[in-house]
C-alpha cells in the first residue's frame, strides 16, 4: 500500500487488499480483497468504501478526548459485570458526544456522493465496524462492535459513524480484548460503508465452508432466512439449513446432501416509519413463508461454488455472509457476498488426531430439547436470564438459559458450563461463541427458559446426535479419548453401520474403510415419515378425501409434512431420501458406502403416514412381504420407483458413485434376477457407472444356494441377526425364546463358514453387517479365521473391534495390505 494512503480518511474497496488490516480493519480488508480479486471469478460483492483507522485516530486526537477515555477505563475489572457496564457506557458516551472534525465529515460526504453517482440518489448503505484486530485466524472479533443498516443520506450516515466509532468500546468488545490478551488501546476502528442489498425483500444468511459441528472439511454449510441477515447472525430465527458436498461440486455435479426448512417466524425489513428512530424492524412471516425454502437448488449451488472460490483464495475455512437482492430496480433475485472472515474454531483445532467421545452413563427426566452444538456434555445450576441487564448476577459454572444471546452476553458466556437458548440456528451467535469457547450449547429449544426451573441442577447433553437434551440433575458421564495415531491397520476391512445421516460427518472421522450398511429405513422414518405409495398416489387421495374423513386426515397430515413441496409430493420422497443417502455417501467419500434397499416389514410400513391404506395385515411380518419380494410386485413397484430415482439422483446428479446397493431378504436367485431387472428399468444398471449390487446373506437359502446367488450379485453381506433367527427357527422379537438366540451357536457359525468359502472361491466380496461382531469380540476373531473381507460395525465398537482383529491377525501371521 502506498504511503499516501496511511493518512487517508477514505479508501475504496478497490484500493485495499487483505494485507491492509492495520489501515481498514479485517472486514474492509477482506471486502477489498474479494472486490478486486474474486469478482472476475464470478463472486458478486457490493461496492463501498472504508473510513480508515487513521480517521478514527484523527477523531480522538482532534476532539481532545484521549485522556478522558483513559480515565474512564482506569480501574477496569472485566470480571465485575457492573464495573464493566459502567466503564463501557462512559467511554461510549465520550466518543458519541465528541466534536466531529470538519475535514473528516467532508471526506465522508464526498464518498457518499460518489456512491450516489453509482447507485442513485440517497442510496441506502450498511455501516459496519471493521476493527484492526478483527477476523484473525485464532480469534473471532466479529460482532464485537455495532452494525447499522438501511442508512440513507449524509446526516444519518455521519450520525451512525459516530455510533460505530463508539462501539469499539462495547462491553463485550472490552471483555473479549482482555480475554484474548489485547490492550484496550491497541485496537482501532475502521468503518465499512457498503451498498445495502435489498434482502429485506428477499433473503440472506451465513455460509461456512466447513461443517460447523463436526469440522468435516468437505461440506459447505449454508443457513438463511427471509429478510435482512442480522436475524440469522444473532439467532433471532431458526433458519433454513443446506449442505453441499465440495469434492463432487468441483467436478460439476449438484451434491445438495441436506435441506432443512427452518421455522423462520420473523423477518427483518426496512422501517419506513419516518417517526421511528429505528431504521429496520422485525415483522412476523406468513405461514407460507415459514413452510417454504428461501433458496432454490440453483441458488444453493451458486452460493456453495462461491464459498469454494473464497476458501480456495484464502486457503482456509471461511465464515461468509450472503444476501439476495429483492429490489426490482437493481436486479431481482441476484445473490451477493457481503463479507467473509476466517472460521476460527475447527480450523484452529490442534487435537484432531485425538478422538474424544462424551458418553452419558445414566438417564434423567427430560426437561427440554433443541439442536445440539458440539458433541459434549455440560452441567450445573440453571440460571435463567431474560435480558442483559441481569448478566452481572450470573456465576461461573452455571448453565446459562435464555431466549437468545447477542455479543453483549459474551462476558458471562465464557464462564458458563453450557448454554440453552429458545431460539437460533447453528450459525447464530450463541452457537458460534459456544464452539469457540468449547462448551455444549442447546439452541432452538422453543421454551427452554419456561420449562427449566431456575436454580435447579441440570445436565445439557449434546452427545446423542443432532438433537440436544436437557435433563434434570447432574447425570454421570464419561469422556473417552483415543489417540488415532496409535491405532493398528488390519487386512480385514473395518467398516461401519450408519443409519442417521446427521451423524455421518462426525462418524466418518473414526478410522474406517467405508460403510458396510446404510439403512434406508432410518432416513424414511426420520426425514420422510410418509408411506411412499401415499405420496405416489397423493392426487388420488386428495380426491377421495372429499368424501372420506379418515383419508382427509391423512391428506392434511401429508400436506403439513411437505409444505416445501406444494405441488410434487413424489419429489419430496425422492429428494429427502437422496439427501439422506447422499450425506452418508459424502461423509465417507470416496470409500464404499453400501446402501441396503428398504427393508420395512408390513407392520412397520403401516406405521408411516398413510401406511394403513396400502399395507396388508400379516400374522408374521418378519418372514412375510419384505425386502426383495416387494420391489418387483406391481402393488409396491411404484414406491420402489421413487426409491430408485432417489438413489439415481445421489449417484448421478450428486456424483456419489461410491454408493453401492444391497438387496435384503432375497429368498431365491430367481428373485434376485427380477430385482436386478427392476433396478435396470428404473435406471440403476449393474456394472454401469461403477454400480455394484450385493445381496444380504440372512436366509439359509442364501448359504445353501450361494453358488447360484454368486451368478447374480457382486458380493454378499452376512446379516447375522436374521441368519441366526432363521437357522435356529426362532422369533428374535419373542421374549419367550430370547435365551436361545445366540449368533455364536455352532449351526450359525457353520452357515457363516460355508458362505465365506463359496464367496472366496468365486472371487466375490463378502462382509458382515450384523450385530454379532459388534457385541462379541470372539465372533469377530472367528470371522478373521474364516477369512472374511470386511466387518461393518456400529460406530461405538469400531475401535475396540479393530484392536481385537489386529491382535488376531498378528497371531495368525496375517499382514495388513
Amino acid at each position: 500500500m502506498a504511503d499516501k494512503h496511511d493518512k487517508a480518511f477514505i479508501l475504496w474497496f478497490d484500493e485495499v487488499l487483505i494485507g491492509d488490516v492495520a489501515l481498514v480493519g479485517g472486514k474492509n480488508a477482506s471486502l477489498g480483497e474479494m472486490h478486486q480479486k474474486l469478482t472476475s471469478k464470478g463472486v458478486a460483492v457490493p461496492n463501498g468504501f472504508a473510513i480508515t483507522s487513521y480517521a478514527y485516530k484523527h477523531l480522538i486526537k482532534t476532539a481532545g478526548i484521549a485522556n478522558d477515555v483513559l480515565d474512564a477505563m482506569s480501574g477496569l475489572d472485566t470480571h465485575d459485570m457492573k464495573n464493566l457496564q459502567e466503564r463501557g457506557e462512559k467511554v461510549r458516551s465520550i466518543i458519541r458526544n465528541a466534536e466531529f472534525p470538519d475535514d473528516l465529515r467532508q471526506a465522508i460526504i464526498e464518498a457518499y456522493k460518489k456512491m450516489e453517482e453509482e447507485y442513485g440518489s440517497n442510496v441506502d448503505v450498511a455501516v459496519r465496524s471493521s476493527a484492526t484486530a478483527e477476523d484473525l485466524p485464532d480469534a473471532s472479533f466479529a460482532g464485537q462492535q455495532e452494525t447499522f443498516l438501511n442508512i440513507r443520506g449524509v446526516d444519518a450516515l455521519i450520525e451512525n459513524c459516530r455510533k460505530c466509532f463508539a462501539s469499539l468500546f462495547t462491553n463485550r468488545a472490552i471483555s473479549y480484548r482482555h480475554d484474548k490478551g489485547f490492550g484496550q488501546f491497541d485496537v482501532y476502528l475502521s468503518i465499512a460503508v457498503q451498498k445495502m442489498i435489498r434482502s429485506d425483500a428477499a433473503s440472506s444468511g451465513v455460509i461456512f465452508s466447513i461443517d460447523t459441528e463436526s469440522g468435516f472439511e468437505d461440506a459447505v454449510f449454508i443457513t438463511g432466512s427471509w429478510g435482512l441477515g442480522e436475524n440469522v447472525v444473532l439467532g433471532v430465527v431458526n433458519p433454513d439449513e443446506y449442505y453441499v458436498f465440495k469434492p463432487t461440486l468441483k467436478k460439476g455435479k449438484r451434491p445438495i446432501v441436506g435441506k432443512k426448512v427452518g421455522s423462520k417466524e420473523l423477518k427483518m425489513i426496512y422501517n419506513s416509519d419516518s417517526h421511528d428512530k429505528e431504521t429496520v424492524k422485525n415483522i412476523e412471516t406468513t405461514p407460507e413463508e415459514r413452510g417454504k425454502y428461501i433458496l432454490n437448488d440453483d441458488e444453493i449451488i451458486q452460493l456453495a461454488k462461491w464459498a469454494c472460490i473464497i476458501e480456495d483464495h484464502y486457503q482456509k475455512p471461511m465464515d461468509i455472509e450472503w444476501a439476495k437482492d429483492g429490489d426490482g430496480n437493481t436486479g431481482t433475485g441476484k445473490l451477493y457476498i457481503v463479507q467473509a472472515r476466517p472460521e476460527t474454531v475447527h480450523s484452529q483445532s490442534s487435537s484432531k488426531r485425538v478422538l474424544e467421545t462424551y458418553v452419558l452413563k445414566e438417564k434423567g427426566k427430560l426437561v427440554a430439547s433443541g439442536q445440539a452444538v458440539g458433541a459434549m456434555i455440560g452441567q450445573g445450576i440453571a440460571h435463567i436470564i431474560e435480558d442483559s441487564a441481569h448478566i452481572h448476577e450470573f456465576k461461573k459454572g452455571e448453565v446459562l438459559v435464555t431466549d437468545m444471546t447477542d455479543p453483549d452476553w459474551e462476558p458471562i458466556m465464557k464462564i458458563a458450563s453450557s448454554i440453552v437458548t429458545n431460539r437460533g440456528g447453528r450459525t447464530c451467535h450463541a452457537a458460534i461463541i459456544s464452539r469457540e469457547l468449547g462448551i455444549p450449547c442447546a439452541i432452538g429449544t422453543g421454551n427452554g427458559s419456561e420449562v427449566i426451573k431456575n436454580g435447579n441442577e441440570i445436565t445439557v447433553s449434546c452427545a446423542e446426535g443432532e438433537s440436544a437434551y436437557i435433563y434434570e440433575g447432574l447425570l454421570k458421564f464419561d469422556i473417552e479419548k483415543v489417540d488415532l495415531d496409535t491405532l493398528p491397520t488390519t487386512k480385514t476391512k473395518i467398516m461401519m453401520n450408519v443409519g442417521m445421516p446427521e451423524k455421518a460427518f462426525t462418524e466418518c472421522q473414526i478410522p474406517n474403510e467405508g460403510v458396510g450398511l446404510a439403512r434406508e429405513e432410518f432416513i424414511i422414518n426420520s426425514h420422510i415419515g410418509i408411506h411412499p405409495l401415499a405420496l405416489y398416489y397423493f392426487d388420488d387421495l386428495k380426491a377421495k378425501a372429499k368424501s372420506d374423513e379418515k383419508i382427509a386426515e391423512i391428506v392434511k397430515e401429508i400436506e403439513a409434512l411437505t409444505t416445501a413441496y406444494p405441488d410434487d409430493k413424489k419429489q419430496f420422497f425422492i429428494d429427502k431420501l437422496a439427501e439422506g443417502v447422499g450425506r452418508i455417501g459424502a461423509g465417507f467419500y470416496p470409500k464404499d458406502v453400501i446402501v441396503r434397499l428398504s427393508d420395512f416389514k408390513s407392520n412397520e410400513y403401516a406405521n408411516l403416514v398413510g401406511g394403513t391404506l396400502y399395507e396388508p395385515h400379516e400374522s408374521n411380518p418378519m418372514i412375510g412381504w419384505r425386502g426383495a419380494s416387494r420391489y418387483y410386485d406391481e402393488k409396491y413397484k411404484p414406491a420402489f420407483e421413487l426409491e430408485c430415482k432417489a438413489l439415481l439422483k445421489a449417484r448421478n446428479d450428486m456424483g456419489l458413485t461410491n454408493i453401492k446397493l444391497m438387496v435384503p431378504f432375497c429368498r431365491t436367485p430367481e428373485e434376485g434376477r427380477k430385482v436386478i431387472e427392476v433396478l435396470k428399468e428404473f435406471g440403476l444398471v449393474q456394472g454401469e457407472n461403477e454400480l455394484e449390487v450385493y445381496v444380504m446373506c440372512e436366509i439359509p437359502s442364501n448359504v445353501i444356494s450361494a453358488e447360484a446367488f454368486s451368478d447374480v450379485f457382486d458380493g454378499f453381506s452376512i446379516g447375522s441377526n436374521d441368519l441366526t433367527q432363521l437357522t435356529l427357527g426362532l422369533d428374535r422379537d419373542s421374549d419367550l425364546v430370547a435365551h436361545i438366540f445366540d449368533e455364536r451357536n455352532e449351526a450359525v457359525k457353520d452357515m457363516v463358514r460355508m458362505v465365506i468359502d463359496v464367496a472366496k472361491r468365486r472371487g466375490k466380496k463378502i462382509g458382515i453387517c450384523g450385530q454379532a461382531p459388534s457385541d462379541f469380540p470372539e465372533f469377530a476373531t472367528f470371522l478373521v479365521e474364516c477369512g472374511i473381507d470386511s466387518m461393518s460395525l456400529i460406530p461405538d465398537t469400531v475401535i475396540k473391534t479393530r484392536l481385537a482383529v489386529a491382535e488376531k491377525e498378528r497371531a495368525l501371521g496375517i499382514k495388513a495390505d
